[in-house]
């Protein structure tokens, strides 16, 4: 059984203020998706590694491939217009069996820890899906200029990844979703509307994702704190 950990890279980072997308602006000398795949390349119940990414941006790849010795990760795959369809591509570049283990993570979530996608990898092998979450903590409501409601947070998590799921489970949700045409906003969606249950791996605060200028500071801060 083998491990495919699928990092889709091909977001043009809108709610920055830099021209470059996110994941690749450098922290430190280095690049937000270097220290992602640095984390999968020492975690050893990760075997291989592919990202999808624009095609402009395969040489600045196999560039940090060669820089941080990341010799997990495969040729890059090009990327779709839309993350669902950047993932896809990645797992239909694979030679997978049926019971082999697909790993999707965001480039931009550079802190996850190994013990996360450890927990995650191992869950997936039981029960053939698993989404990595943390439990609301603040007051939730409904509503737009006015409030219309509240939720019950005890019941409400908060999606993070990596988000893992055995190969046969995961490419049916695919053709599911190719058939239906239903765009999700990450995997679990549609492993989910495939009929699958996913278990729940708590997360970590610390597993955020990189998508605005206060979060890069935040990483930047967290990054010389750890150094």
């Amino acid at each position: 059984m083998k491990v495919f950990a699928i990092i889709p890279s091909g977001g043009i980072g809108k709610r920055t203020s830099y021209s470059l997308p996110k994941q690749y602006i450098q922290i430190n000398g280095k690049e937000i998706i270097a220290y992602t795949l640095e984390k999968f390349q020492r975690c050893s119940t990760v075997d291989q590694i592919v990202v999808s990414a624009q095609k402009e941006f395969f040489s600045l790849i196999r560039e940090i491939k060669d820089r941080y010795c990341i010799s997990k990760l495969l040729d890059p795959v090009e990327g779709g217009s839309e993350r669902q369809y950047s993932v896809f591509n990645a797992v239909k570049s694979l030679n997978a069996d049926d019971e082999d283990i697909i790993l999707v993570h965001d480039a931009v979530r550079p802190l996850v820890s190994e013990e996360i996608i450890n927990k995650s990898v191992n869950s997936a092998k039981e029960s053939g899906s698993a989404v990595v979450a943390i439990k609301a903590k603040d007051t939730l409501m409904n509503g737009e200029d006015f409030v219309n409601s509240y939720l019950d947070r005890d019941k409400i998590y908060y999606v993070q990844t990596p988000q893992v799921f055995r190969y046969n489970i995961f490419s049916k949700a695919i053709q599911m979703a190719e058939k239906s045409n239903l765009l999700g906003t990450d995997e679990s969606m549609l492993v989910f509307n495939a009929g699958y249950k996913i278990k729940i791996v708590p997360g970590s605060s610390f597993n955020f994702k990189i998508t605005s200028d206060e979060d890069i500071s935040l990483f930047t801060s967290l990054i010389k704190g750890l150094n």
